[in-house]
């Protein structure tokens, strides 16, 4: 293949602004040739999110295993991970592979408000998934939770990326 093969390891948002249909049109653009595993299938729009469906840890990895065992993944990055049973697939699955270079971007809460990430998985995310990450792009309010700070001033921001890191 031609093109550099990227992977998203995410949820589906059936309206398109953001999980796996958004990281593909982005990959699109960017010149890459995307390949997926769904972690969660979501239904919802631009108003919110009206129901979440978790895929079975054992069908993403058999997902991951595909894409990894016939592409040459030059980079990946992870989005909605939903819960501690998803996390670990998704952790074991990376080494198992080897995937680098990892970008996480650390998908707990909907624009809407609505919850993409259980609050028992928090700790299983901080764990076991950052430490294999290369950049981490959380928005602020997920930077508060996973750092336990306040964030409001630029030092505040500063502090948190390092805690992060």
């Amino acid at each position: 293949m031609s093109q550099p093969v990227v992977l998203t390891i995410a949820g589906s948002d059936s309206g398109a602004g953001a999980g796996i249909q958004a990281d593909l049109k982005t990959f699109s653009a960017l010149g890459v040739y995307g390949v997926s595993v769904i972690t969660a299938i979501t239904a919802q729009n631009t108003m919110g999110v009206r129901a979440v469906q978790e895929i079975d840890p054992d069908v993403i990895a058999a997902q991951l295993d595909a894409v990894a065992e016939d592409f040459q993944i030059a980079a990946l990055k992870t989005g909605m991970l939903f819960s501690v049973a998803i996390i670990k697939a998704v952790v074991a699955g990376l080494k198992r592979h080897a995937l680098r270079p990892l970008v996480v971007d650390p998908v707990m809460i909907a624009k809407s408000g609505d919850r993409l990430l259980r609050e028992d998985a928090v700790q299983t995310l901080r764990g076991a998934l950052l430490p294999l990450a290369h950049v981490v792009t959380p928005n602020i309010p997920e930077a508060e939770v996973l750092t336990g700070l306040t964030i409001r001033t630029h030092a505040d921001r500063v502090a948190a990326g390092r805690a992060i890191m």
